[in-house]
């Protein structure tokens, strides 16, 4: 009968940990959006549009500058 047991002599695998720091950069720009305070007003306005919505139209480059920079420094693989 064959043994279920593996007796080759393999290294443990390491655990993956996902706790960069880098990961908090993703909470600014949900922090920008949530806190209407932040953005619940009307003046200054930019080209007749409130500053309630350009606020939140500038929210989205942020937003995606933030991802990118995280994505970038927490990249497996790349041999660093």
């Amino acid at each position: 009968m064959s043994d279920s047991t593996d007796t080759t002599d393999t290294p443990p695998r390491r655990r993956r940990t996902d706790r960069s720091p880098w990961y908090w950069l993703l909470l600014v720009p949900i922090v920008l959006l949530v806190y209407p305070p932040l953005f619940n007003r009307h003046d200054p306005a930019i080209a007749g549009l409130p500053f309630f919505y350009w606020y939140q139209f500038a929210v989205v480059p942020v937003g995606v500058g933030c991802t990118v920079v995280a994505y970038l420094r927490t990249r497996r693989g790349d041999g660093r």
